[in-house]
């Protein structure tokens, strides 16, 4: 029974257009409709529990609850603290999830995520009142912080609160977390694992991390610039492994079928590192499948054929452009040659590639789009995704796209349309309508060849596999013929 003297805290994935993905690093409703645990949330979750303090998680996305589900539940828990998600796409919506929380309880709110990090001042100004702090950055022991210490927020490192004029206060930024060994394990046991779908991954599929950080500066990329920064910190390899076989006892069929998903931003870069775990689930018999985020600068054959032996299937790579000079205007340090060979060891030791590429980057023409789309058919992929290039708040590249006047809108939620990764950019010489173009061609001309789709459907490996292809079949055909349910 829970203590009257200790806090009630709700962690939720609020809700907002149906299908969207507010917890992958692009958030919006994908093309192939995923739908992703909320991993981080998950951590603050964890993090409140081992202290004692009762959390439970809710993910409204998962169970397709919506803001009338949201107000029943704030008013029949009646919670002292909640703890809400934020996205640029949805920030708007976001903000009235805290104002229906204030209505129904006197909860304090308390913002986490990428949005409020980039912009606490401002979103706490947009709130007028309905948001009580902002974390900023890794909020894992941030939340647990604001919950002991809301009566003297100034004690409180790494947040912005209203002062008692209105205005908002920031306070001294928090240093990153060093060690995440003492990170408890995410509180997956709030929900049912089994919902949650990726057509690129098997199913089911659980996120895991083996580090945090990124010491590579792309322009566009969202998480190291405003939520875990350029210093690579890493857990040791048996925690790592003693989480697969936590989450294993957790949810049976990740190991009946389904796989672990490394979500690092690259699980690759110290190799030490990598093939210590590998070494490890292979020293406790574990027979399981993972796939891992990695980069063409990280190809090593040794490497690879260790992580194959221990159950690697694919490797997930932001190959982003074919062009040389593109990869070189977003600092990417990656070459097209590195492409080549890591997709020749990739080929020789036997590992899926998923090739992830990004179109409309600064330099980009109608000649470059049609270079890399040809550059992806030609690599040998497995599988393969296109995305408009989206300059998100907090990154270098929504600073450029600001300081050139090319920012088409001053509304947040133009950031999506219709649910959709949306483009809020025009170059001179190159509109946001091309670029979308773009993505679609690139789309249809890889999976619609007859080889790629007979392919598709012969290397099916069970039950389950069947499953994943025919939704991310019809998720990805609902996207192309227009279909919004």
């Amino acid at each position: 029974m829970q203590n009257r003297n200790e806090p009630k805290v709700l962690v939720i994935n609020e809700p907002y257009v149906k299908g969207f993905n507010r917890t992958q690093r692009w958030a919006a409703r994908t093309r192939g409709r995923v739908l992703r645990a909320p991993d981080w949330l998950a951590y603050a979750a964890a993090v409140l529990e081992e202290a004692g303090i009762a959390a439970r998680l809710y993910d409204f996305p998962a169970m397709d609850w919506d803001k009338e589900d949201l107000r029943r539940l704030v008013r029949r828990e009646h919670p002292d603290f909640v703890v809400l998600d934020t996205t640029t796409p949805s920030i708007y919506s976001d903000i009235d999830c805290a104002r229906i929380c204030k209505q129904e309880s006197q909860a304090r709110v308390i913002m986490v995520g990428p949005h409020v990090s980039a912009l606490p001042e401002d979103t706490l100004r947009l709130a007028a009142g309905s948001i009580d702090v902002a974390c900023i950055g890794e909020y894992d022991y941030t939340v647990l912080d604001v919950v002991r210490n809301f009566n003297d927020l100034s004690r409180v490192k790494g947040i912005a609160y209203r002062g008692e004029s209105g205005d908002p206060i920031v306070t001294e930024p928090r240093p990153l977390v060093e060690d995440l060994d003492s990170l408890p394990f995410p509180a997956w046991h709030h929900l049912d694992l089994m919902r949650y779908f990726d057509g690129g991954k098997l199913y089911p599929y659980i996120d895991i991390f083996s580090g945090r950080g990124c010491p590579h500066r792309c322009t566009f990329c969202l998480w190291p610039q405003v939520m875990h920064g350029n210093r690579v910190r890493l857990r040791s390899p048996v925690r790592v492994v003693d989480e697969i076989e936590h989450d294993i006892a957790l949810c049976p069929q990740v190991a009946q079928g389904g796989e672990f998903f490394f979500e690092d931003d690259t699980f690759t870069l110290v190799k030490s590192n990598a093939a210590a775990i590998c070494e490890e689930i292979l020293s406790r018999g574990l027979k399981i499948t993972f796939s891992v985020n990695a980069r063409t600068d990280t190809a090593d054959e040794e490497l690879f054929r260790l992580m194959k032996r221990a159950g690697c299937r694919e490797l997930l790579v932001g190959f982003e452009s074919g062009d040389s000079r593109i990869l070189s205007a977003i600092q990417k340090k990656e070459t097209v040659e590195d492409a080549l060979r890591f997709m020749e060891l990739a080929r020789k030791t036997r590992i899926d590639v998923h090739g992830c590429f990004v179109l409309g980057l600064p330099g980009e023409t109608e000649q470059t789009m049609e270079n890399t789309i040809r550059f992806a058919l030609d690599l040998g992929l497995h599988t393969v995704q296109f995305s408009a290039a989206v300059p998100f708040p907090g990154t270098s590249y929504f600073d450029y796209c600001a300081e050139q006047d090319l920012l088409n809108t001053e509304r947040w939620d133009d950031w999506l349309s219709g649910g959709e990764q949306a483009a809020v950019i025009d170059y001179p010489g190159l509109g946001r309508d091309a670029v979308k173009e773009a993505v679609d061609r690139g789309l249809k001309r890889f999976y619609f060849r007859p080889t790629y789709m007979m392919k598709f459907l012969l290397q099916t490996r069970s039950r389950s596999d069947l499953y994943r292809k025919l939704r991310g079949a019809r998720n990805f055909l609902s996207y192309l013929w227009g279909e919004r349910s």
